[in-house]
């Protein structure tokens, strides 16, 4: 993560506005991962945290990061598989009894689909991307309403591809896009309950899952070379974003897609 000293974030943490929220982070495969960015920010800013991990593959890598954050609870979530991601949201129910946040930072798609044209995508490929990348958040979303009674806020990852050309996103551009639009209907669907649905669209990230993409170095490159700031985001930049849409200063937005990009998307 960046360690540049920044005043606003020390003060942002030394806050604690977070403090007695509950939090469910889904994605995290590493220390690299947008969820870990954004689990930290939540933690640092006093939120108990509820973290899930893909198998138990995935377990050894994800488990000490858990620890580290002090999170109450730690559970297994492959939302490809029938169950798994409801027995996420009982165990929240046992342990807490209510929910403030929840954080959805998973994609996937199987790597032919995904790095041949979109045109040549199968159907299951498609469907696959769809249900984990998608479908999935809308999943999380009717799992959380009636765990966030008093409100809170639901946040999806999302990708400037959704909305413009980028070579090599392919199949997952489409993919995004309804994800981008289910985070539209969410929060309307959800606005009376005083539930927020907001995505949350970061530039070109270092992660396990950026690396299936086709000539992504290419794209790192050339984010830093358009960006007006003329610098990559991090997990931390994501993180802090996340957070503030959970706070009460973001408390009358909802809907929106709010780019994490040093400027690159204003770009032509």
């Amino acid at each position: 993560m960046n360690d540049r000293p920044n005043e606003l974030n020390k003060a942002a943490i030394q806050s604690q506005i977070l403090h007695g929220k509950r939090a469910l982070v889904v994605g995290i495969a590493n220390e690299h991962s947008i969820a870990y960015g954004c689990a930290r920010v939540f933690r640092e800013l006093g939120a108990d945290l509820a973290v899930t991990y893909l198998n138990e593959k995935a377990k050894p890598y994800v488990e000490p990061l858990a620890k580290e954050l002090g999170a109450s609870i730690l559970a297994p979530c492959d939302v490809a598989q029938s169950g798994q991601l409801e027995a996420v949201f009982e165990q929240i129910r046992t342990t807490w009894g209510s929910l403030d946040i929840g954080l959805h930072s998973i994609a996937f798609a199987p790597k032919q689909d995904l790095q041949g044209r979109l045109v040549d995508s199968s159907d299951e490929g498609f469907k696959v991307a769809m249900d984990i990348s998608c479908h999935s958040f809308i999943r999380m979303a009717r799992l959380a309403e009636p765990l966030m009674r008093e409100g809170g806020t639901l946040l999806a990852m999302s990708y400037h591809g959704a909305n413009k050309v980028v070579p090599n996103y392919n199949l997952m551009g489409p993919v995004k896009a309804a994800l981008e639009s289910a985070v539209r209907y969410l929060a309307y669907e959800l606005g009376d309950k005083h539930i927020r649905v907001h995505a949350v669209s970061p530039g070109p990230l270092k992660t396990r899952a950026a690396s299936g993409l086709k000539d992504f170095d290419v794209l790192l490159t050339e984010a830093i070379e358009r960006a007006p700031i003329g610098e990559l985001v991090d997990i931390e930049d994501v993180g802090l974003t996340a957070a503030y849409l959970t706070t009460p200063f973001a408390r009358r937005l909802t809907g929106t897609t709010t780019y994490v990009d040093g400027g690159l998307s204003i770009m032509a």
